[in-house]
């Protein structure tokens, strides 16, 4: 799998912030059938940082009601990745 299709988009959060300030972690939400070792093999290549560890989370998609109608939606898979010591992503720099 390419390193842009594991890898969707950053989240944002203030809980995400205050990971990255104080542990050097980082969130995303990646392809839920992405493992581990392919989201680490990502991030060291898309953003040139070495990744300590990673940790994934399986989130299940809310079920959401239109009048009468209820659906949900998708179920998404999120990787909170610890970056070595001193390594920063300047992406995340600026939020």
């Amino acid at each position: 799998m390419e390193e842009y299709g594991i890898i969707r988009r950053p989240i944002v959060t203030e809980k995400g912030t205050i990971l990255r300030d104080e542990n050097n972690q980082l969130l995303f939400e990646v392809d839920s059938r992405s493992n581990k070792s392919e989201i680490k093999k990502a991030i060291e290549k898309l953003f040139k940082v070495k990744v300590l560890s990673v940790q994934t989370q399986n989130r299940l998609g809310k079920r959401k009601r239109l009048g009468k109608f209820v659906g949900r939606r998708k179920n998404w898979k999120k990787a909170i990745v610890t970056l070595k010591e001193g390594d920063r992503v300047d992406y995340f720099e600026g939020v």
